[in-house]
């Protein structure tokens, strides 16, 4: 009998019990062929009452139910995907304690005794209403990507608004102080403006030492760049027990990672990854959150007015640091090696480390700008900066790491190839690859394309003279556009060709 049948049962027995003859409880129990009980039951309440669950003993899993709970409460602390299933308990007390106990019965059980342990009353969440401009919260989260082809490593910086949901998003190699403070200073200036108060867990580059409590002893690096953008911090409880304090951030890292990662993308270099990450920043603002009607970028518009202003001066960002170049013409910075002109071997150099850039200076010379490089003891290494030694050892330079560097990013390209082959097959090895050195040098005030350029035409003729290729290439670039050369910003020197109709006509020519 369901439950809205014996609703209506009720209902006809007290009706019945209601009428002008009012039947005795015996005769209701015979007309409507239900017991005595049900009778009582239907004139007590209208409502049915609750069927009671019978409690019955099982002798066979009662000596085991403290064993089971001991599993089970140690799955706590265990990976979530590692736990023990019914089945796995039923094995094993069969297999390690020899229990005479049916796997339905153990199933049961444990389905018991999880419902219990799932959900505590600490663990209760409670419903945030975040004032606009208040608060950001900010964390890093793991994240893959190819890298010519190369599965890598690398960390993506979030920093989330907590009122309007925008977030930016960076990549870098690492989880390093200056990739810390340069995500904040970055962010900030996407945002237009600084939170009065952001969030973390204890990150290493933020903090120093967990005291009792919120208290913390913060690095002197953090406290400056919270002083130059007067936000406020606040630290969340350490270990699991703080992730939902700051559970904005923590699942936008998995929800971004999920709509604009997947594919994992195959990149050329770290810079090309950001440029899609950012397009992704710009796709995202047109979401909406579950339950609200303005999309992200609507809501941001309000938030933006209530963001402080930012400061006259950018905080900065870099690590600057002295290096000695090595015999190889290297620096090594956190356990990588980058190349420097061959002149400044052996000497002292100025570094700024940045999170994704590495530059080299002399004094106020800029030497060297290097993508930073993943994990360690890689070399990063420019072909130029070895020319004027290759020109001097011309034999090491079908064998240099250089080379082989140029010509993964394209930089030594076919047409190198072919005019180095051509050039040693006429005047021999030692003098033609000078002659491919001679070319390479033009770089330095040519446009790389006009030089190519050049090198296709001085073939053509049947020649390998490095002043005929100086020559092509600057007639090439009489003949390009600027725009064409690789620098778009040059576009607006482009220019028609000269006329003085205007002239002839003051003159009455026709």
């Amino acid at each position: 009998m369901t439950k809205r049948t014996k609703v209506q049962l009720f209902e006809q027995i007290r009706k019945a019990h209601a009428a002008p003859d009012s039947p005795s409880i015996r005769e209701l129990s015979r007309t409507f062929g239900v017991h005595r009980r049900v009778v009582r039951q239907a004139l007590a309440s209208a409502v049915p009452p609750a069927r009671k669950t019978v409690q019955r003993a099982a002798p066979s899993l009662d000596p085991w139910k403290s064993t089971i709970d001991d599993w089970l409460e140690a799955d706590r602390q265990m990976p979530r995907k590692q736990r023990h299933t019914a089945r796995r308990v039923h094995q094993r007390l069969v297999a390690e304690h020899g229990a005479e106990v049916s796997e339905s019965t153990v199933r049961r059980y444990v389905s018991k005794v999880k419902k219990e342990m799932a959900l505590g009353i600490d663990k209760v969440c409670v419903p945030q209403t975040h004032p606009l401009g208040e608060e950001a919260e900010v964390d890093f989260g793991e994240i893959h990507f190819f890298l010519n082809g190369v599965m890598v490593e690398a960390w993506m910086f979030v920093m989330r608004l907590s009122a309007s949901a925008k977030a930016f998003h960076c990549v870098s190699f690492n989880q390093a102080q200056e990739v810390f403070i340069e995500g904040h200073v970055r962010a900030f200036e996407h945002f237009g403006g600084v939170p009065a108060r952001v969030r973390y867990d204890n990150l290493k580059t933020a903090v120093t030492k967990v005291l009792k409590g919120r208290s913390r002893v913060e690095t002197d690096r953090f406290v400056a760049l919270r002083s130059h953008y007067l936000f406020d911090s606040f630290f969340c409880q350490p270990g699991v027990g703080g992730a939902h304090e700051k559970g904005g951030v923590e699942g936008e890292i998995g929800r971004f990672r999920r709509n604009f990662l997947v594919p994992v993308p195959d990149v050329a270099s770290l810079a090309e990854l950001n440029q899609v990450v950012a397009r992704a920043d710009e796709v995202d603002d047109r979401r909406h959150v579950d339950g609200r009607k303005l999309s992200v970028a609507e809501h941001f518009a309000l938030e933006r007015p209530h963001l402080r202003a930012l400061p006259a001066e950018r905080f900065a960002t870099e690590v600057d640091l002295v290096c000695r170049v090595d015999t190889k013409s290297r620096i090594c910075v956190r356990q990588n090696f980058y190349s420097v002109p061959a002149s400044y071997a052996g000497r002292r150099i100025r570094v700024l480390l940045g999170a994704n850039q590495v530059r080299a200076y002399d004094g106020t010379t800029l030497l060297a700008t290097h993508e930073r490089s993943p994990g360690r003891g890689r070399e990063v290494l420019e072909l130029d900066h070895y020319l004027e030694v290759l020109r001097i050892k011309a034999g090491a330079l079908a064998g240099s790491s250089a080379l082989a560097a140029a010509r993964r990013c394209a930089r030594f390209s076919p047409t190198h190839d072919r005019f180095w082959a051509e050039a040693r097959r006429r005047e021999g090895d030692a003098q033609g690859t000078r002659a491919i050195i001679a070319v390479l040098l033009l770089e330095r005030t040519l446009d790389s394309s006009a030089v190519i350029e050049g090198m296709s035409r001085v073939l053509s003729v049947g020649s390998v003279d490095p002043e005929l290729v100086a020559i092509e290439a600057r007639r090439s670039l009489e003949t390009t556009p600027l725009s064409v050369l690789g620098n778009p910003s040059l576009a607006a020197f482009d220019r028609e060709e000269p006329t003085i109709a205007q002239y002839d006509q003051l003159l009455g020519v026709s």
